[in-house]
Parts: C-alpha cells; structure tokens; sequence
C-alpha cells in the first residue's frame, strides 16, 4: 500500500492511498494549524513530536496507522524517519497539504475564516 520515496527509504503514502482509519498527525507550527488543516488530525508541532512520544505514547500507536503531514513533506519526512527509529510505525504524507488541497480535498479552521495553506 504504501511506497518507498526513491530518494529515501522514509515509507510515503498519497492523499490518495491513505489507510482506513489511519490518523493524520500534523506537525506544522500553530500559525499554519491555525490557517487552515485536515479535518480530524492532530496537532503536535515537529518541536514538541519527542515530549508527546514520551508523555502520551499511545498517541503515537493508533489502530488504523499513523500518517505524518506537513506543508509540503519535508518535515514530516523527518518526523517520520525520527519516529521510526523510535519503533513507530509511521507514514509520510507525499507533499503534504499543498498536495492534499492540490488533489481537491478541503481545509477546515476553527474561527470563521477561509481556511488556506500558510
């Protein structure tokens, strides 16, 4: 299901490949979670990915498999190599939020704005 980047062996997956029930863990900044995210992922800054690893580690083992997302996938591709060597099984989300509302899928937001990608 999922696909080895060809410049890495970071395991991707697209917008379009995601796993039944997987969890999308977003680990831009707050001011890029607040501009606009996928509806119904999580919000961990990339900084604070090893504290939350460490205080909550179930967050990080949900039954349907977690995916890491970022504005482009670059930094979730870090995260998710990180994570890895930590013995979580995680997936990188190929280009991000850029890609996910390339393909057409929407951005929700908390306040009444027009959710877009920061």
């Amino acid at each position: 299901m999922s696909t080895v980047h060809p410049h890495s062996d970071i395991p991707t997956v697209t917008a379009d490949q995601l796993p039944e029930g997987a969890v999308l863990l977003d680990v831009r900044e707050d001011d890029e979670w607040a501009a606009g995210h996928i509806q119904g992922a999580l919000h961990v800054p990339m900084n604070s990915i090893p504290q939350r690893l460490a205080s909550e580690p179930d967050l990080f083992h949900p039954d349907g498999g977690l995916v890491i997302v970022c504005k482009v996938g670059g930094r979730s591709a870090q995260v998710t190599a990180w994570l890895q060597m930590q013995g979580v099984d995680a997936l990188n989300l190929q280009g991000g939020v850029l890609e996910w509302t390339g393909s057409g899928r929407p951005l929700v937001r908390e306040d009444d704005g027009e959710p877009f990608v920061y």
